[in-house]
């Protein structure tokens, strides 16, 4: 009794040993998280609205993000992905239980012997057999587990597909709305140089100016008209381009907004570095790609280590064909075998080495997606500041322009200033408007890039949030 005893409390340490042999602690990226940002004094707790592109002030904006999340195949092909993983996850699973089948059979059996009449038999049967794989090591867990983190990957992924595809239609409908300001600002200069063409006419026709004055404003007029055939080109590919992310056809896709005048510019709050990490999709899918990775160094760790299964079988048959009726005694069977790996010319313990390789490049990777994360934030934030004063500098600058085109206009008529002036006028005056146009494109952009890079809205889920281990690298 006290050697059996023995035995077992030795089976059962190897058995313990072993487990901790095959499971390791999940790594961690060596990453240092700052306490504030750069560009931003620090604000906790500062949160972004899942609907962020409301700020904007733009219903038909909203009106497209919403025809975007209904109608993107990018956004459905994630789905469809989750929906994998979730299938994955359950055939993991049903690893776990045991395998219950039934057979049936039925044969005839002719045989010929050379001096006797053939002899014919009848042969039905049916059989249930079940098998079952005793998860000594936790190879069977670790694939569950595995799948499980495959499927958080997942759905990490299509959070971040629907936080590109939002930003991405945001952007694409500045930018058509910027090419609409500009051609209009391209326009009112043609007809500006065109007015003064025909001051300058009128002057030459008079005497009063020289044939050389006439060219110079021609070949002003017709430098302006050549500027709006490329903005009508970028201006149709952009709005082709949206249709796209919409999920719609070109043909027929159309916009009602002009320009970039009445748009919002909202302030955002970028919180904490450390908050970062729970607030970015693409950061918690890295996390969810190297837990399962760890998951699949277990599993391959327990392939090493003999496998225990419990078969049995159950069946009866018949010497009648297509009936049971007369058949004989049922037969019942039950199993145990034990599978030890001795030699495989070391592929499952290369397999061992690929999954801890693997383990340690998305360690990597999950190291390169913080660093990434972080400098996204600090350009975005450095960008929505430096527009804004830069915007505030255009503005004035647009505005002596136009005084400037004004004056020399009325100094040409009077004969003080020549052609010069006034040609020196309307290129900066042109320059200065779309240069304006292209500032507030860029402040509109940053904005949109600044909400990105804070995940949008998104934050980690309260469940996956709580799992987080404590050294994880959310905290500084």
């Amino acid at each position: 009794m006290r050697t059996a005893r023995h035995r077992l409390v030795c089976a059962a340490a190897a058995v313990a040993l072993a487990g901790c042999a095959i499971t390791s602690p999940q790594q961690r990226p060596d990453v240092r998280i700052p306490e504030a940002w750069n560009e931003a004094a620090a604000a906790p707790g500062a949160s972004v609205p899942l609907d962020w592109w409301l700020a904007f002030q733009s219903a038909e904006l909203a009106q497209l993000i919403a025809a975007a999340l209904a109608g993107s195949p990018d956004l459905a092909i994630a789905a469809e992905r989750v929906r994998q993983a979730e299938a994955q996850v359950r055939v993991a699973g049903a690893s776990l239980y045991p395998t219950l089948d039934l057979s049936g059979r039925v044969s005839r059996i002719e045989t010929r012997p050379r001096d006797a009449p053939s002899l014919i038999t009848d042969v039905t049967s049916v059989g249930l057999a079940a098998s079952y794989e005793i998860d000594l090591w936790g190879r069977l867990a670790s694939g569950v587990r595995g799948a499980e983190s495959s499927l958080a990957a997942r759905e990490f992924d299509r959070d971040t597909v629907r936080l590109t595809l939002t930003a991405g239609v945001a952007t694409a409908y500045f930018d058509v709305r910027s090419l609409r300001g500009r051609l209009l600002i391209a326009r009112d200069n043609l007809a500006i140089a065109e007015r003064v063409l025909a001051v300058v006419d009128a002057r030459v026709r008079n005497g009063a100016a020289t044939p050389l004055d006439l060219a110079r404003q021609r070949t002003a007029v017709l430098g302006l008209r050549a500027a709006i055939p490329p903005l009508e080109v970028q201006e149709r590919q952009t709005l082709a381009a949206l249709a796209i992310l919409v999920g719609q056809p070109p043909e027929g896709f159309r916009l009602d907004g002009v320009a970039l005048i009445g748009l919002g510019v909202p302030a955002v709050a970028p919180g904490l570095p450390a908050e970062l990490l729970v607030r970015r999709p693409d950061l918690a899918s890295a996390e969810a790609q190297l837990a399962a990775a760890n998951a699949d160094i277990a599993a391959a760790r327990a392939a090493l280590l003999p496998a225990i299964s419990l078969t049995g079988a159950a069946g009866v048959a018949s010497g009648t064909l297509l009936s049971l009726g007369s058949a004989s005694g049922p037969t019942l069977s039950i199993a145990a075998a034990l599978l030890q790996p001795i030699f495989d010319g070391g592929r499952r313990s290369a397999l061992v080495d690929v999954a801890t390789s693997r383990e340690r490049e998305l360690v990597e990777v999950y190291r390169a997606a913080i660093l990434a994360a972080l400098a996204d934030v600090e350009s975005a934030l450095a960008a929505t500041t430096r527009t804004a004063v830069q915007e505030e500098f255009l503005t004035q600058a647009r505005d002596e322009a136009r005084r400037a085109l004004s004056l020399a206009e009325i100094r040409y008529r009077e004969g003080a200033d020549d052609l010069l002036v006034v040609l020196d006028a309307q290129r900066t005056l042109f320059q200065a408007q779309d240069q304006l146009a292209l500032t507030r494109l860029a402040r509109l952009q940053a904005s949109v890039g600044l909400y990105r890079a804070l995940g949008g809205g998104w934050t980690l889920p309260v469940a996956a949030a709580d799992a987080k281990p404590a050294d994880a690298p959310a905290r500084p």
